[in-house]
């Protein structure tokens, strides 16, 4: 096919299918790979490749992109004894979409290309609705030529591709400012709709009026309607903010920089973790204050 790119694409969670798809759709050869056997059959239903391995999937790909859920995976996928780096062609590149810090980025980049393989560093973010429509949002940096190699999929994969340098690791921070801010909201967005539960409000209630209004926020209106109707599947696990809250904390460590507002949102995702509903969905937060306050909120009962 005229145009057609081999993108391997590692890591098919709710992010990782929904991007394969929209490289399927533009027409790209996608091969695949994942521990979930569902996964690797959703992705062959949609026309792509399933493969047991990272190195299987990325053999003869000119972009590997890495959706995995930390640096450790990221680490594993790329340099295990099957990671795809060892399997692609030098001059292909790989997409590294995982939020970790920047300095991990700029190693992955330094270890990849000593295998003549370039990097580019480019976290999303958008959720697994923008994922399916091709319509994420990029944050990325790396060289010119890695920006060229990786074109192909971004166009793809991306509705807004911001090009923010060539030093790896400049994409990372934008990220963990983005996800500073994103923890934040939804931390606080919890505290909103069960501190209207325990004023006896109709919570679907207080979701429309908030909404079109000032208090409102994009992660209000994303992750309350999973609270109104008791619904947990995880778009987004607590475990992410568990992580990516972490990584914040460990930076503004470092740099002995305060984070007063950010930690106590780390805090929240903690003890929901704790309190084992680390892989349900982020808006579980309103779930922990609720059961902490002695209030039920919708799908508590079934809980129960």
């Amino acid at each position: 096919m005229a145009g057609s790119t081999h993108v391997a694409i590692v890591g098919l969670g709710s992010m990782g299918l929904g991007m394969a798809r929209s490289l399927l759709r533009a027409g790209h050869a996608v091969s695949g790979c994942d521990i979930s056997d569902a996964a690797l059959a959703s992705l062959k239903a949609s026309g792509g490749k399933p493969f047991a391995t990272p190195a299987a999937a990325a053999r003869d790909a000119r972009i590997a992109v890495v959706v995995v859920v930390n640096a450790a995976q990221t680490e594993a996928v790329l340099f295990g004894p099957e990671g795809a780096v060892g399997a692609l062609a030098p001059g292909s590149v790989v997409i590294s979409s995982a939020t970790i810090s920047p300095a991990e980025a700029k190693d992955f980049a330094r270890r990849a290309g000593e295998h003549g393989v370039l990097y580019l560093d480019a976290p999303i973010s958008g959720g697994s609705v923008k994922a399916d429509a091709g319509a994420l949002t990029v944050m990325a940096s790396g060289s010119p030529e890695s920006f060229a190699a990786a074109r192909p999929a971004l166009d793809a994969m991306a509705a807004t591709v911001y090009e923010l340098g060539d030093d790896v690791g400049v994409g990372s921070s934008f990220k963990i400012v983005n996800q500073l801010l994103a923890g934040v909201h939804i931390a606080v967005a919890c505290e909103a709709i069960t501190f209207a539960k325990s004023l006896g409000l109709d919570i679907s209630r207080v979701f429309d009026v908030i909404t079109k209004s000032a208090g409102n926020s994009w992660m209000f209106e994303n992750r309350i309607p999973h609270v109104v109707a008791g619904d947990y599947t995880p778009h987004s696990a607590v475990s992410i903010f568990t992580k990516d809250l972490g990584i914040v904390s460990d930076i503004g460590r470092q740099q002995k920089f305060p984070l007063p507002i950010a930690s106590a949102a780390l805090q929240l995702f903690l003890m929901t973790e704790a309190a084992g509903m680390g892989r349900d969905d982020d808006s579980s937060v309103a779930r922990l204050l609720a059961s902490i306050a002695g209030l039920q909120l919708p799908g508590m009962d079934k809980e129960a």
